[in-house]
């Protein structure tokens, strides 16, 4: 008989690589791209250039001169040093966008024009004296003014380049404003732009922004350039590209990167040539870009523990303990790396880059011609691979045994890998290779799953329909909980010894199922049959009395769900789906915990039950378990080394269970209290653990909702977290029981959820600040008399400073709590993985000091 095309192997292959064609521009295949991309960069090496050096406002300097920000006078007394030592220019990537205004400095002036309207000021025989206090009050006003101070040495140095933050945006219309003159003397003039439709016929354009963050006057003024500072964010979050030139409302403004390169070759922005979607010229250099200008960076690995550049404190300078002449003839970029100033940039060879650094690439990439180009056929390459897998997929694959096919498709993969590898690393070329592999192993899979299910299953189906079909399909009805249908099963086979055994283990399931009405009508089936079969009698009987006595679920425990009555051996033991039950571990709010194994493969678990029927109105009862096996599915989906991994739900005579991994060791209630605090890096690896686990849980939308010690446990022989009970919070959202028990733990409650507002990742992370306050003070961040001055707390009121209940406490802990436990969302962390990368430098700086 002929197969019909929907079910042939080429027509299955054509819809996988249709549907594969359709999701090519999604977030998933474009990031697997950037991996690759990454992989790619990370295994190039090439030297970076020694004309760039770093100057760090790291942990040091903030340590030692002061609290973020500094006076502007400290950066003019490190320009003037600069200078003085030879620098060719010098790259401020701080921000002056705003004045720096002492309190002192109105004070002053006001005094100064006091006293020379008085008539004090025309008192002859006072004048040295009076001209003293002039002279005085005159230093005081230069002194606190330290914009004009900054200004001042910006203009006799005369080489310090500022970067001004361009917001990224399609413009509609004209700008409110002008940029300031000083400002648009930076623009690229109309006679070095390149724009020729012959070759850009699609009329491509540098990326338009529709804001900029100017300089103050007094200091943008006094600037020798002002360049562009943009952070184009890839599909994934990662910076990759650094646009060379940007469109502001029609004019053209290079990047600072692009600025300081030219001033590090004595030239300036009259020689600097753009080609549209082509190039960037620089004097004799041309650096390739896309269709908007972007230069694909190149990110120069570290040498062992040395970075690419050349990095000092700015302590260290400013004090004197690097000489200045060690910056000469170079281009010195000044920018924080310090914990907590500014924000760090994802890129491919470092999760946490300080801008200054990536500036520092981008630099390097302009002056040694380093960087990556995507070709002109890339698209016609990647469209080949595509159709040579579709053509594999389709004509080739279906005619191979499962040995062949499954070596060329490896062979396949691993060209295309190779091919992508040596074009990164030989040529600099990106040629996006990764889609035809995903390509060629989803369809590898699918097809071969497809050859599965409609041959090997269907001999099985077959053999299954053959002879003592009924007794087979009984086995396995009764192996998936399905007793009634096995019953029925058992019941078509001739009532020998055999036939007989088969439903005397089926009644022995309803006991353990504490199904005892059914249990015995199986045994009174069986003494229809052989009165004197086995110990049906008596299991009759026990069966019976077992039938009136109130087992799990009973209305009068003393806890939800009441206390499951163990067997002494005379019953079998007690069921939860396909569960025995060993003995219980403990009780909660709404259930008992029990130990628990699944017999088939002896699987010890932890079974949490939830006697749903007896907490909710019938009226809510239907919703709550929808969202109940919702929520265990979702967190089910989760696997990570530090969430528990949940196995199975179900329910059962109005019980929901959940079966979970077995975990030893405890959770962190016991750690809270003063007297049983953890050391502050055990606490910090805790958190951090906890951090990546829910962090990986959010990047699955799945978000825990009550994060809190009791939900977190540890073993210390393995030193291994597990974050439990995902989505129990979620599941009782309608948040008021039978028994009037609100859920969840309100001191733990970020602001929004309070607020009955949309909850997200952010949540769970500011929680888990609450919980890092507690365990290194031995104190909730929040206390009130009641619970409603609770919630204002929590909603409006600062959380006090860690370091005035716990001296000890190292600045970057305080840092970290600052961060998590912010109100609004946006200030703080967005990502469990950017908590715990804070943490991890936190104990990085930790373990420095300690060595120190």
């Amino acid at each position: 008989m002929k197969q019909a095309v929907w079910k042939s192997d080429w027509f299955v292959s054509l819809i996988i690589t249709l549907i594969f064609l359709f999701f090519i521009q999604s977030d998933f295949i474009q990031s697997i791209e950037r991996d690759a991309y990454d992989f790619g960069v990370q295994s190039s090496s090439r030297t970076a250039s020694d004309k760039i050096a770093i100057i760090a406002i790291d942990d040091e300097s903030i340590a030692n001169i002061g609290r973020w920000p500094w006076s502007r006078n400290m950066h003019a007394q490190m320009h003037e040093l600069l200078t003085d030592g030879g620098a060719k220019a010098i790259g401020q990537t701080v921000l002056f966008t705003e004045p720096q205004l002492d309190p002192g400095l109105a004070f002053i002036q006001e005094l100064k024009t006091t006293f020379e309207n008085s008539r004090i000021a025309t008192i002859s025989e006072h004048a040295e004296e009076i001209y003293q206090i002039k002279e005085y009050l005159s230093s005081a006003e230069i002194t606190l003014d330290s914009d004009k101070t900054l200004a001042e040495s910006m203009q006799q140095t005369g080489n310090v380049v500022l970067a001004m933050p361009f917001v990224l945006g399609e413009p509609i219309g004209r700008p409110d404003q002008a940029l300031p003159e000083y400002v648009q003397r930076n623009k690229l003039p109309e006679n070095n732009i390149i724009d020729d439709p012959t070759n850009n016929p699609d009329g491509w354009r540098p990326l338009p922004m529709v804001e900029a963050l100017s300089p103050i006057p007094a200091i943008g003024e006094a600037a020798l350039n002002i360049g562009s500072l943009v952070s184009v964010l890839d599909v994934d979050g990662g910076i990759r590209s650094e646009p060379l030139i940007v469109d502001y409302y029609g004019n053209l403004y290079p990047s600072v990167a692009l600025i300081l390169a030219a001033k590090s070759l004595n030239l300036d922005i009259s020689d600097i040539k753009v080609t549209v979607s082509s190039d960037v010229q620089l004097g004799r250099l041309t650096i390739k870009t896309d269709e908007e200008s972007q230069m694909k960076t190149f990110f120069y690995n570290s040498n062992g523990y040395e970075s690419a550049f050349q990095i000092d404190s700015f302590y260290d300078v400013i004090q004197g303990k690097v000489p200045a002449s060690k910056y000469k003839d170079k281009i010195v970029l000044i920018g924080a790396t310090a914990f907590g100033v500014g924000n760090t940039m994802v890129t491919p060879i470092d999760p946490a880059m300080s801008p200054v650094i990536t500036l520092a690439h981008s630099v390097s990439s302009i002056l040694n011609e380093d960087f990556f180009i995507e070709p002109a056929w890339s698209s016609y390459a990647q469209l080949s691979g595509l159709l040579l897998v579709a053509l594999y997929l389709m004509l080739l694959l279906p005619r191979m045994g499962a040995a062949a096919g499954f070596i060329v498709t490896i062979f396949l993969f691993t060209a295309f890998f190779v091919t992508h590898y040596i074009l990164m690393t030989t040529q600099g070329m990106w040629v996006q290779l990764m889609s035809p592999s995903l390509l060629l192993v989803a369809g590898h899979i699918l097809l071969t799953t497809k050859r599965y299910l409609l041959t090997e299953r269907g001999k099985a189906r077959l053999d299954i329909e053959s002879a003592e079909s009924n007794r087979m399909l009984g086995l396995s009805m009764q192996g998936q909980g399905q007793l009634d249908m096995a019953f029925e099963k058992f019941r078509k086979l001739p009532a020998d010894k055999s036939a007989l055994e088969l439903i005397y283990n089926l009644a022995l399931d309803y006991e353990r199922k504490r199904q005892f009405n059914k249990a015995k009508s199986v045994y009174d089936y069986i003494s229809d049959h052989d009165a004197n079969f086995r110990d049906i009698k008596t299991r009759s009987n026990r069966a019976t009395a077992m039938d009136e006595t109130v087992m799990l679920g009973g209305g009068s425990g003393s806890s939800p769900g009441g206390t499951l009555m163990l067997d002494d051996g005379s019953i079998e033991k007690p069921m939860l789906g396909r569960y025995q039950i060993e003995k219980e571990l403990g009780k909660g709010a709404m259930g008992a915990v029990y130990l628990g194994k699944d017999p088939k493969i002896s699987r010890v678990v932890a079974i949490k039950t939830m006697a749903l029927s007896q907490e909710f109105e019938d009226d809510e009862l239907e919703e709550v378990k929808e969202r109940f096996f919702r929520e265990a599915e979702t967190a089910g989906r989760l696997n990570h080394p530090n969430i528990v991994t949940i196995f199975d739900a179900g329910d059962e005579h109005d019980l929901a269970y959940i079966a979970m991994e077995y975990l030893k060791g405890s959770d962190l209630v016991k750690y809270i209290k003063k007297d049983k605090l953890l050391p502050v890096t055990k606490v910090l690896s805790l958190i951090q653990q906890t951090a990546d686990g829910l962090g990986y849980a959010h990047g699955f939308n799945v978000v825990h909702r009550d994060v809190k010690p009791a939900n977190i446990m540890w073993d210390p022989e393995t030193d291994i977290v597990k974050v439990t009970d995902f989505g129990i919070a979620r599941i009782t959202d309608s948040s008021k029981t039978k028994t009037g028990m609100v859920l969840g733990t309100p001191s733990y409650m970020s602001p929004e959820q309070l607020a009955g507002k949309k909850v997200e990742g952010q949540s769970d992370l500011f929680s888990l600040g609450v919980m890092l306050f507690q365990m290194v003070t031995g104190q909730l961040p929040f206390v009130g008399d009641s619970m409603a001055a609770l919630m204002y707390k929590i909603a409006n009121e600062a959380h006090p400073n860690p370091n005035s209940i716990n001296p000890d406490l190292p600045r970057c802990v305080s840092v970290i709590i600052n961060r998590a436990l912010q109100k609004d969302i946006e200030k703080r962390y967005q990502t469990g993985k950017q908590m715990a990368d804070d943490i991890a430098k936190c104990l990085r700086i930790i373990a420095a000091e300690n060595k120190a």
